[in-house]
């Protein structure tokens, strides 16, 4: 019997050194088998699932990535700065560091509260995972969906709120929620923008925008909302959402995010008064700048996170705020804000991340490679993909 025993291979507790590539070999296989049984939306699906999952491992090819982007990003805004420096100088430009400590105080507050609006969207849907542990599961793997095609910011999620007892596919419908009602929020926010503009004030159209308010709510509700997106995941062989959040709760997750918008407007404002000097009613105008980048940035979907698009359509509608109405020092005030907002996420990021090591909630998440825990869901998932291909009619 010791000598059967010892003939046993041992159970490991951790994935070997050579586990990724044993992973991802098997992924590949089981992938290709049943790929050719799939309907052509399912692969249409799963090849979109698959983007930027695995980036490239060469040093060399990741950091030409990651200075393509920087160029990407910041390029077209620098240009306009320094094409247009002496503009900006005769339009008053000056720097008030102390401006930025406020600013520096008030972002991570607006990523504490996206972190507990996801929290109540859990609730709505049964779940509670504490506000602490929201704040680990959203904000640890927050850094890894500025990695372009990546899908490991969701798949970081996933793994954090399950150790937490949320369910994988109750987590997905969250993050669905989430995206819909914080664009819900973006477009009533950009409203105000919109209907505030100079340009447009002779315009009687403008006031059409505020239609799109209530057109969303009821795309929203669960009579709309749960049928239309189960019939887009069941045309890209995805299981549907498991439930649906009532209309009092999606009217509340609304209002909750808008009031959102008004604290990263005030922190806005702080970093755009160091650069210049604009009128404090403008603080609205400031935050609606912002929901207009970040609707530009849903609208396109060419970059991670929005970035450059967000940060251009930003400096655009930032002109609006300016006595000026200067397109190149709305440029300048986009750059001083991408770098404070990312300061404060780095800020945020590492809180939550010294939170969760602390308390015992995190697991190792990754930005540029998945974790040998994310590589063991994509396994999972693959093999569970597998199965679905093999029982579909052919």
């Amino acid at each position: 019997m010791a000598g059967a025993r010892a003939a046993l291979p041992g159970t490991r507790t951790h994935p070997s050194d050579d586990y990724p590539k044993q992973a991802t070999n098997r992924i590949t296989k089981v992938r290709t088998d049943v790929e050719s049984r799939q309907p052509f939306l399912h692969r249409v699906g799963e090849a979109g699932s698959r983007v930027g999952k695995k980036p490239p491992r060469s040093r060399k090819v990741r950091l030409a990535l990651q200075i393509g982007l920087a160029v990407l990003i910041f390029g077209f805004l620098v240009l306009t700065v320094i094409d247009q420096w002496a503009e900006i100088k005769d339009e008053g430009v000056h720097f008030h560091v102390g401006w930025l400590v406020p600013a520096i105080i008030i972002l991570p507050v607006f990523f504490v509260l996206s972190a507990y609006g996801w929290d109540l969207t859990l609730r709505f849907l049964g779940y509670r995972i504490g506000f602490g542990r929201a704040q680990v599961a959203w904000g640890q793997p927050l850094l890894a969906r500025y990695v372009p095609g990546s899908v490991l910011y969701v798949l970081g999620r996933l793994l954090l709120s399950e150790r937490a007892g949320i369910p994988r596919r109750i987590t997905i419908a969250s993050i669905v929620y989430e995206q819909a009602v914080s664009a819900t929020s973006a477009i009533i926010v950009a409203s105000y923008f919109i209907i505030q503009h100079p340009d447009l004030q002779g315009d009687a159209w403008r006031w059409g925008v505020l239609l799109l308010i209530p057109a969303a709510i009821v795309v929203l509700h669960p009579r709309v909302f749960g049928p239309l997106v189960n019939w887009a995941l069941r045309k890209f062989g995805r299981e549907p959402l498991p439930a649906f959040i009532p209309t009092h709760g999606i009217i509340a997750l609304i209002a909750f995010y808008t009031l959102n918008w008004f604290v990263i407007a005030l922190g806005l404002y702080c970093v755009a008064r160091s650069v210049t000097t604009i009128p404090f009613e403008d603080v609205v105008l400031v935050g609606s700048a912002q929901a207009i980048g970040y609707v530009a940035a849903l609208v396109t979907l060419i970059a991670p996170a929005g970035l450059g698009v967000k940060d251009a359509a930003f400096a655009w509608a930032m002109k609006a705020a300016l006595p000026s109405k200067s397109f190149a020092l709305g440029s300048l005030i986009a750059i001083a804000v991408r770098g404070v907002l990312t300061l404060a996420e780095l800020i945020y990021v590492g809180g939550v991340t010294a939170l969760g090591r602390r308390e015992g909630w995190s697991i190792q998440t990754g930005i540029i490679h998945p974790s040998p825990e994310e590589e063991a869901v994509e396994l999972e998932e693959a093999e569970r993909q597998a199965q679905s291909g093999m029982r579909a009619p052919s």
